[in-house]
């Protein structure tokens, strides 16, 4: 059985502010009508024997996993959550640990959910050409063959010939500055590093214990006492957060002696900045690729992406502009590596922005502010069918619900009501209340919060549906 493992903890912070912590670049639809979750799963789409994926991801995107895979009619094997980040060596291994629970035999095909591939039909076959290494124990990586000195990637050097576009692995190499990248395009030994694996559960854990005995003996801990929590794996939080973090390359493939490179040319791109998702992305007659309501006069070369307001342009080259409801990026298209500081200031400030879009995502819909003003806040709130809100109550704010779509189901103290379009409640400070949708068409409607704080961790739950702790 080949078992698809979706590493998808990432943050993609070097392409905010449309990727931000909560909503990062993986959930979201950037090159095609699927999200980059979405394509990865289907990547493996009629290839013999591939399995239902298991899918590693942090705590907060969990119902985020859930939806994505939900909306593609797709089951996920499991839904490893991890207490914390900790790389891509630990992430792996708690997916080992739970596939050789069945079958330590079983063929891991390790993707990270956030790439881009443009040719799967030689993706797969470059998997297939592997498929035969890794069931004989070998740990297999794959090599992009490089179109470009690229200074945003690591590179593998390739060894002896073992067979059809495989190799042995000779050596893991660092980014590289670009006189060195040309020099490796140049003689052809080298190959982009993808962070791509294959491998048995068994050959993958027998590797990590004998070469990192502590980050082994950590993760079988955590999954040894997992829990099962709705539709997900919770591993167990204390043992984790003595596993040491670091990644495959590191942790494992840099000191095997059964590593086995195989050679890729599929349009592959990780999409790690905004220069690189315009390079996948169609661009028009001037090299410029727009998105949105976007007007543009005398511009070239570049990338500009509008989600709410008009984004007009003129006589710039080289340009990156994105624009979201509550911020504005603009760079050059050869900086945009150092947007990843932009965020590390943000966060350091404290500001929101780092962290949430404009748009929040739940479990139940999503909310978001449209108004923000001093001891008073009004919220757009979208409820789907059939989901409904915790039971809770605030401290310190009270609420007005107005419905401007569908049916509400409202529990206000004691009584429950029903809400139709152009109704409306009020939920006095410190009352008891939930919010759901009966019906079968999204619920919208505007809250209005007025009160002496209105921040989310403003919520003492009394009963959820989706395990969600008390706050």
């Amino acid at each position: 059985m080949l078992i698809p493992v979706l590493l998808s903890g990432g943050v993609g912070s070097r392409l905010w502010p449309l990727s931000r912590e909560s909503y990062p670049k993986q959930f979201q639809d950037l090159t095609s009508q699927l999200t980059m979750l979405q394509e990865t799963a289907a990547r493996l789409d009629g290839m013999a024997d591939s399995g239902a994926p298991l899918v590693v991801c942090n705590e907060e995107h969990r119902f985020l996993v859930a939806e994505q895979f939900r909306a593609q009619q797709r089951e996920a094997g499991a839904i490893l959550l991890e207490p914390e980040g900790k790389n891509t060596a630990p992430a792996v291994a708690l997916a080992a640990l739970q596939a050789a629970r069945t079958d330590e035999n079983a063929v891991l095909l390790v993707l990270p959910a956030d790439h881009v591939i443009q040719n799967v039909d030689a993706f797969q076959k470059a998997v297939a050409n592997g498929l035969s290494y890794a069931r004989d124990g070998q740990l297999v990586t794959f090599g992009i063959v490089p179109v470009a000195p690229e200074t945003g990637y690591g590179y593998l050097k390739r060894g002896d010939e073992l067979g059809p576009e495989a190799f042995a692995l000779a050596q893991f190499v660092e980014k590289p500055d670009l006189a060195t990248a040309e020099a490796y395009l140049e003689c052809g030994e080298f190959l982009w590093n993808s962070g791509m694996f294959m491998f048995t559960a068994g050959a993958y854990l027998a590797e990590l214990k004998r070469h990192q005995p502590a980050m082994y003996a950590a993760c079988e801990k955590a999954m040894a006492a997992t829990a099962a929590d709705i539709d997900f794996l919770r591993v167990d939080a204390e043992a984790f957060a003595t596993c040491p973090a670091d990644s495959i390359d590191y942790a494992v493939m840099e000191h095997t002696d059964r590593a086995v490179m195989i050679s890729l040319d599929c349009g592959w791109s990780d999409v790690g900045s905004w220069s690189a998702l315009w390079e996948v992305s169609p661009r028009d007659a001037q090299n410029n690729y727009l998105h949105g309501d976007v007007l543009v006069e005398d511009v070239n070369n570049s990338y500009l992406r509008s989600q709410n307001r008009l984004v007009a342009a003129v006589g710039v080259d080289n340009l990156v502009v994105v624009e979201t409801p509550d911020a504005v990026m603009v760079a050059d298209k050869s900086r945009v590596q150092d947007v990843k500081a932009i965020v590390s200031k943000l966060k350091k400030a404290g500001r929101d922005e780092a962290v949430h879009q404009h748009r929040v995502y739940r479990p139940w819909g999503s909310y978001e502010s449209l108004v923000v003003g001093d001891l008073f806040q009004v919220k757009r709130i979208i409820v789907k069918p059939g989901e409904r809100l915790s039971l809770q109550m605030h401290h310190h704010r009270a609420e007005h619900w107005i419905v401007v779509k569908g049916t509400a189901e409202v529990v206000r103290g004691e009584e429950t009501m029903i809400l139709s379009e152009d109704q409306s409640t009020y939920i006095p400070l410190g009352t008891k209340h939930r919010l759901s949708n009966p019906g079968v068409i999204p619920l919208e409607l505007i809250e209005v919060q007025t009160g002496s704080y209105l921040g989310e961790d403003d919520i003492v739950r009394f009963e959820d549906i989706y395990g969600r702790n008390k706050a």
